[in-house]
């Protein structure tokens, strides 16, 4: 076998090698190659003896240049494509050398590196995937080292923060402190168990622009060897569809027009205060009132005006209530009181709803001044004196249904009404 003058030894390791070998005159032919490459390019040794470089996928533009690299620096690395027998492509690291034997020659060993190239241009196509994805999700997705430091922030949250640069900054400056302790126990679990989290928080955004109501959803990237390397977090601004949950909320439970708790509301109180008798032995009181001759203010100025006097009336009867109490409309001019936790004694219990029942109706009977829109842009009001009848129900847990307090409390309402009005009755039963 002709070694091309190369020693018997070097040429042993030479054909032995994985990698293709060339060994190239100056003007571009092939004067010996091993086997690997024989493999590689689908030729035999003979075909490819004395071909030129250029026929096995390099231009000639391409050959020429490589070749003045090679000359010029001795030796030089590059990646090129070379095409099998059969037409098809394989992408090969070169590491030429250059000598001055034989009035020029080069050696080359080619590494097929088209694996290698298919991943790399696959990571590409996922990076521009990943990219158009957090460019364009209506979302915030983060990247974060194993201590909560971000690695990687979408455009999305550069703009949310304000920041030009965001990366190497803590991921949990910006979380509300009353919840950056959950948010970081959260972090940390993922980080130790491999288990993303499911979490709300809020976000403060810089100089005091304001709070974002958040949710995020988490999960590890583990590196070849199957260790959590970094935490991906997606979060999604939720501030709008918080509002719009409570605004559903308070309509479901409490009354447009006062504010307050509505008859589904009050029934939950009601419950939860029998509950709460239960624990403590403790008396409760109902407080059913209805505003007298309240028709009237509707028919001579229109139902604006009377419902000015029904927010009126709300806000008295909330200045008068404890904390702990609750004040419900439900339904026209009918105000409910719940008193909790009066005493454990009856008779003070229902000496203690006496004298707060009584000063409802003098904060009631007290006049009132209201605005009337007369049909010009002139506006007037008008004095209004009204007085509400009363029917109370004291009651204990283990006695009865929230139902029956309410109903008990109505009918004893019902009696002041028939004693004259601007009167107090409690239930007797």
């Amino acid at each position: 076998m002709n070694t091309g003058g190369i020693p018997v030894n070097h040429r042993q390791a030479i054909e032995t090698s994985l990698d293709g070998y060339l060994h190239v005159s100056k003007l571009g032919l092939l004067i010996d190659v091993n086997a690997a490459y024989c493999d590689l390019s689908g030729y035999t040794r003979e075909e490819l003896l004395g071909m030129h470089i250029s026929a096995l996928g390099e231009s000639a533009e391409q050959v020429k240049a490589n070749t003045e690299h090679i000359v010029n620096f001795g030796a030089y690395r590059f990646e090129t494509i070379h095409r099998r027998k059969d037409g098809s492509p394989w992408n090969a690291d070169v590491s030429a050398a250059y000598s001055d034997v034989n009035d020029g020659e080069m050696f080359g060993f080619l590494r097929d590196i088209t694996d290698r190239k298919k991943t790399e241009a696959a990571l590409r196509e996922q990076s521009e995937f990943f990219r158009l994805i957090t460019e364009n999700l209506d979302g915030f997705v983060a990247v974060l080292d194993l201590d909560g430091v971000r690695v990687y922030n979408s455009p999305s949250y550069v703009r949310l923060l304000g920041k030009g640069k965001t990366a190497g900054t803590s991921s949990f400056v910006e979380i509300h402190p009353d919840d950056r302790d959950r948010v970081v126990q959260a972090f940390h679990t993922t980080v130790t168990t491999g288990i993303g989290q499911h979490l709300e928080y809020r976000f403060m955004l810089p100089d005091k622009e304001g709070i974002r109501e958040m949710e995020s959803r988490s999960g590890v990237i583990r590196d070849s060897m199957g260790q959590i390397k970094n935490v991906a977090v997606v979060s999604f601004d939720i501030t709008e569809r918080k509002r719009m949950q409570a605004q559903v909320h308070d309509m479901a439970f409490n009354d447009v027009l006062t504010g307050l708790p509505n008859r589904r509301l009050l029934a939950d109180r009601l419950r939860q205060t029998l509950a709460a008798s239960k624990r403590s032995g403790c008396y409760n009181a109902v407080i059913f009132l209805d505003l007298d001759n309240f028709k009237p203010i509707n028919d001579l100025h229109g139902h604006a005006v009377g419902d000015l006097l029904l927010v009126e009336v709300a806000g008295r009867l909330k200045r008068l209530m404890r904390e702990e109490d609750t004040v419900a409309r439900i339904g026209g001019d009918e105000f409910v009181v719940i008193l909790s936790a009066l005493s454990t004694d009856k008779a003070e219990s229902a000496s203690l709803t006496q004298a707060i029942a009584e000063k409802i109706c003098a904060a009631i009977s007290k006049p009132y001044v209201l605005a009337i829109q007369p049909g010009g842009d002139m506006k007037a009001t008008v004095e209004h004196h009204c007085t509400a009848s009363i029917g109370v129900s004291l009651f204990v847990d283990y006695e009865a249904k929230p139902d029956d307090i309410l109903r008990w409390a109505d009918l004893a309402m019902y009696q002041a009404k028939e004693a004259g009005r601007n009167a107090i009755r409690f239930h007797d039963g």
